[in-house]
């Protein structure tokens, strides 16, 4: 079979997705970095950037690396990210049976938007922040598209793609709860909860119904949770940007 440079292309911008629901990497592609863990604790799953555990961080091909490490902003212990035209993430494997997802809980912080980003465009799809949940499902639901992307990058990595990917974003201008299907495979969706410069440099705090709002997104019921990550990513627009993380917590 002969794949198009187009089809290459978003094979190696899909391997970023398949690290995240467990692809194991090796040599650059992974680090261990002092930051933040997200952890089975009683009441539910809570990440904090006090934690002393470790992360993954993550890079992708050909994209160079944002920037993490651990600081205080406006008085709290924050996860700071600095992206400058680069994409990179911290994630974390798990397994969370879909009849007990409940509600996730994440704070966050920007600096500023990325001028250019449109998350619905492949040329300007930035977001200075990004929590990002992956699904696990049948994948012979997928169309022929999206079953030879998880094929090819199977091939070349040892995992297939996640069968739904999740992601809630800080978007320019698009209102808040729209849904955006990523301009490459309509198997990841982003959530915007935050659009706009109006709380920009301040904290911002989130409770999301996770089953209900991947009902919305993908008109059907969620399977396990099996990886959360987070990213802030430049790449596309070039920018500079910085983003704090706060907690995070699945209950």
């Amino acid at each position: 079979m002969v794949f198009s440079g187009s089809w290459i292309r978003l094979c190696v911008w899909s391997l970023g997705l398949t690290f995240l629901a467990g692809c194991a990497t090796q040599g650059d592609n992974a680090q261990r970095v002092a930051s933040p863990i997200l952890k089975q604790r009683p009441g539910g799953l809570h990440f904090s950037p006090q934690d002393k555990a470790q992360w993954e961080a993550v890079t992708l091909p050909s994209k160079l690396r944002t920037a993490f490490k651990l600081e205080k902003r406006h008085q709290r212990e924050a996860l700071s990210a600095h992206a400058q035209a680069s994409a990179s993430m911290l994630r974390q494997r798990l397994h969370v049976p879909a009849d007990q997802l409940g509600r996730l809980q994440f704070n966050w912080q920007i600096d500023k938007l990325l001028a250019g980003a449109d998350m619905g465009e492949r040329d300007g799809e930035d977001s200075p922040v990004r929590v990002i949940l992956a699904f696990e499902g049948d994948r012979s639901r997928f169309s022929t598209k999206n079953a030879m992307l998880s094929d090819l990058t199977e091939a070349l990595t040892g995992e297939p793609l996640p069968y739904a990917t999740l992601m809630y974003v800080w978007c320019n201008h698009r209102p808040v709860d729209t849904v955006i299907v990523n301009p490459r495979t309509d198997r990841v969706r982003q959530w915007v909860v935050e659009s706009g410069s109006s709380h920009i440099r301040q904290w911002r705090h989130y409770q999301r119904d996770v089953r209900a709002d991947f009902e919305k997104a993908f008109g059907e019921a969620p399977g396990a949770l099996v990886g959360i990550a987070i990213m802030t990513d430049s790449d596309n627009t070039r920018g500079d940007v910085r983003a704090w993380y706060g907690d995070i917590r699945l209950d």
